[in-house]
């Protein structure tokens, strides 16, 4: 333990002397009240300390107290269905002790230190063991077995293991040196955890989302950024995706982000039935908080700690989705610190080493095999919300996430006024995981995944060519070969790549469905332009027939999809033989 005194207090920043003997990015105990703040510079004796809480009170010659440890996460069973601030302290806690605000001070263990749990134990003993290999197993929630790891850099002979009931610190075993094993383990945050083997990214989270999984899809363990302006949808579609997305874990961050919109999630998710077991999301969800009212530096904890989480159950074989909401608001807390630190600002203000920050966050999803025994494989998959000053998408934050990430949503607050959900621009948005994730696509579908999307991307085009040259000259002048081309395209547009996030039906779309919906609207197009190819108008066509069997498609249960369908071909049907 070092001893030193507060010398300088600047906002949520402080220097104190003497620090001789700490180390960066150590933990530290500031004034009498223990605020917990991190050293993030050292100039000789003199460390400058980024303060996690309101600093309020804070005075020269407060003393300072080095723990020895950077800002690290205790993780193990309990985790799931938690609420926890930025720096891991469980929120239901805090809230029992102190009140709904945060005192200054307070902490928690990040797992209840009370709780026991039944830990049945699969490893053999005098086997040697190290780091990721299984110990045993608990069962975190109904129906969800959490494997008990051993630490990674711990290895040895396994000279005790017990099966029984265990809080998170008693030892369940030991190594013949006298290492105690336990169901916990704690993690630095800014530190990647170790894997056996990075693998390619093959195969696609299913979002339940037509327009993403069609024409954007996102790998399971890779990385896509969703910027948008105000009002664009950005919170419901991460809070849709959390809900509906294919995946074992969500770890949801809220960084930065109103209070009441985290009280939404908070009190939704728990009535919010997972149709895979029948149990509530919440029980295979962890929120990381850091809301608008919540010290600004915390926020930069916040998302290490949700990645650091997902992290873990990758390791132990898991399929771990992260939302982080918003990225900006963590950016800003990047530059608000390199400002008192009196850094050099880069463009807008931001540090200038944000870009590199960003990609050594981006650069922590992936699929892989953990390390260990026996073998698993598990994958960690970014959505990251941006939110662009204005919407404007040359900012640095959005451009910087851009040269890293694997696919952008980019959101148009011109379509979220005309209603559309999601508010994606087609034009702008890009998937780098498309040919990677088609032959999935193709086998859950059974059609040509890729021919339907590229068809509906060219229909996307023409329809956007058609719809300037009818702005200068009437949609009137347009032939009936062009005014057939729009009317598909608005069919396409409210229909396949809209969703409604409040219809239970409509809020989550299953492939198969996507893909159907999708080739009947190339087909209805195809039937169409050969009709009025031979002879017909526009007017005689049955489009509005076609429009109504196709809205019915898309409200249709799952039981009722294939008729549904079967009206549409009918209808298609109709087209075709029109003189």
């Amino acid at each position: 333990m070092t001893t030193a005194t507060v010398t300088r207090v600047t906002g949520t920043l402080a220097e104190a002397r003497p620090l001789r003997e700490a180390g960066l990015y150590e933990l530290v105990r500031v004034g009498a009240r223990g605020l917990l703040g991190e050293i993030i510079r050292f100039k000789d004796e003199i460390a400058t300390l980024q303060i996690y809480e309101d600093t309020t009170g804070l005075a020269v010659g407060a003393p300072v107290i080095a723990t020895g440890a950077p800002l690290t996460v205790t993780l193990g069973p309990g985790l799931l269905g938690a609420m926890l601030d930025g720096v891991g302290r469980p929120l239901a806690r805090l809230a029992a002790a102190s009140g709904d605000f945060i005192a200054p001070g307070a902490s928690a263990p990040t797992l209840d230190p009370a709780r026991r749990w039944a830990f049945t134990a699969t490893a053999a003993l005098g086997a040697a063991v190290r780091g990721g290999d299984v110990l045993g197993t608990v069962e975190e929630q109904p129906g969800f077995v959490h494997r008990v790891l051993v630490p990674p850099g711990v290895e040895g002979a396994l000279a005790a293991l017990a099966s029984g009931d265990y809080t998170v610190d008693e030892p369940i075993g030991r190594l013949a040196d006298g290492t105690a094993l336990t169901l916990a383990q704690r993690w630095p945050l800014r530190r990647p955890r170790p894997v056996a083997e990075r693998l390619p990214a093959d195969r696609p989270v299913v979002t339940g989302q037509r327009v993403f999984d069609l024409l954007f899809p996102l790998a399971e363990g890779g990385a896509v950024a969703v910027p948008g302006g105000f009002g664009t949808g950005k919170t419901v579609i991460e809070h849709g995706l959390a809900r509906h997305a294919d995946a074992d874990v969500v770890v949801f961050v809220g960084c930065g982000e109103r209070g009441n919109e985290i009280a939404e999630v908070v009190q939704e998710f728990p009535r919010l039935i997972d149709p895979k077991n029948g149990r509530p999301v919440m029980e295979r969800t962890v929120l990381v908080v850091n809301t608008s009212n919540m010290p600004v530096v915390a926020r930069e904890a916040s998302v290490y700690l949700g990645v650091t989480i997902a992290e873990y159950y990758r390791d132990q074989g898991y399929r771990v989705a992260v939302m982080v909401d918003s990225l900006s608001r963590w950016a800003e807390a990047l530059r608000d610190i390199a400002a008192r630190l009196q850094e050099m600002p880069g463009e807008e203000g931001y540090p200038t080493h944000l870009a590199s920050r960003l990609g050594q966050l981006y650069e922590r999803a992936g699929r892989a095999t953990a390390a260990g025994a026996p073998t698993r494989t598990g994958a960690v998959s970014l959505v990251c919300a941006v939110s662009p000053p204005g919407g404007d998408f040359s900012e640095p934050v959005t451009q910087a996430s851009l040269r890293v990430a694997g696919g952008m949503w980019a959101l148009d607050a011109s379509l979220a006024r005309k209603r559309q959900f999601p508010a994606v621009d087609w034009a702008l948005s890009y998937s780098l995981y498309t040919d990677a994730t088609a032959a999935w696509f193709a086998d859950a579908a059974g059609l040509d995944w890729a021919a339907v999307r590229t068809r509906v991307l060219a229909l996307l085009q023409r329809d956007a060519e058609l719809r300037e040259i009818a702005g200068l000259l009437g949609h009137e002048a347009l032939q009936d070969r062009d005014r057939v081309v729009i009317d598909v395209a608005r069919m396409l547009h409210e229909h396949l790549l809209g969703q409604s996030a409040y219809d239970p039906i409509d809020a989550a779309c299953p492939v198969a469905k996507t893909g159907r919906m999708a080739a009947l609207a190339v087909a209805a197009l195809d039937a169409a332009l050969a009709a009025v190819e031979r002879g017909a108008t526009i007017d005689e066509l049955e489009l509005p027939a076609l429009r109504r069997a196709y809205v019915a498609l898309r409200a249709a249960p799952p039981d009722a999809i294939a008729a549904r369908a079967a009206d549409v071909e009918r209808a298609i049907a109709a087209l075709e033989v029109r003189r």
